[in-house]
């Protein structure tokens, strides 16, 4: 059975122009969607991960943006569903820690550091305004994810003007193949 792709959007979601919004209307990916895209409460996005998880059959890849990145470290410590994943990709994680963040996304903090129970890819960027490439690389360290720059890619969303951004399509496929 192959497996079923998760897109987790990051906060305020992805618009149509993001490269995840592409691949759901070209791949038929599913979207776990969130009751509040503008005030997340972590909570509910990690029960609403998990319910999805449940929910959903046979084995699964999440692919995460943004603030979804810290969203799949914070479910992954707590689940009793992460057997379930075969992988993650992890896509400009947002760093919630920041004194800027931490006033706009209460409650997100602090970041669980813990290697995360499957294989994951964290693609991060030179210039992503919302997290530093060092921080995105010590990240990736802790989770045990395969680091992958993808240069001055700003925050790696619409703004970048990917479309269907098969650089990292491909990366996926290496996800879908385990």
């Amino acid at each position: 059975m192959s497996a079923t792709v998760l897109i987790l959007p990051g906060w305020q979601g992805s618009g149509p122009e993001h490269w995840q919004m592409h691949w759901v209307r070209r791949r038929g990916y599913t979207v776990v969607e969130q009751n509040d895209w503008l005030r997340p409460r972590r909570g509910d996005w990690l029960a609403r991960l998990d319910e999805t998880v449940v929910d959903t059959p046979g084995p699964l890849v999440l692919v995460a943006h943004s603030l979804g990145c810290i969203q799949v470290a914070a479910w992954a410590a707590f689940s009793s569903h992460t057997a379930r994943v075969q992988g993650a990709l992890l896509v400009a994680p947002g760093d919630v820690e920041t004194a800027e963040m931490k006033e706009q996304l209460p409650g997100w903090q602090p970041i669980v550091r813990q290697p995360l129970p499957f294989r994951s890819i964290l693609v991060g960027s030179q210039n992503d305004p919302y997290c530093r490439e060092e921080r995105a690389q010590a990240l990736a360290r802790d989770w045990g994810a395969q680091w992958v720059s993808l240069g001055a890619a700003g925050h790696i969303n619409a703004d970048t003007a990917l479309g269907d951004w098969p650089e990292g399509h491909a990366l996926l496929q290496t996800l879908l193949k385990e």
